[in-house]
């Protein structure tokens, strides 16, 4: 989500996450507040659908507000 994702990329991500839905695990990785992800997806009908997929049947492992880059320079 580091760039706001075009129709395509959007159409492209929900077709994925319906075919792994129930299917296979998906894991995703993102600095952004889940409170974000809907408008950084576009806050459309696709945006509406992939949270609906992600959100469902999901684990949140919240690593807090470490940063490895900080820690490795502390480190050094």
């Amino acid at each position: 989500l580091l760039d706001h994702p075009d129709e395509g990329m959007r159409s492209m991500l929900l077709e994925l996450l319906e075919r792994r839905y129930d299917a296979a695990s998906t894991v995703f990785c993102t600095q952004y507040a889940k409170k974000d992800w809907h408008q950084r997806l576009g806050s459309g009908v696709h945006a509406d659908a992939i949270m609906d997929r992600i959100v469902h049947n999901t684990i949140w492992v919240d690593t807090g507000n470490h940063n490895m880059r900080e820690h490795a320079a502390v480190n050094q």
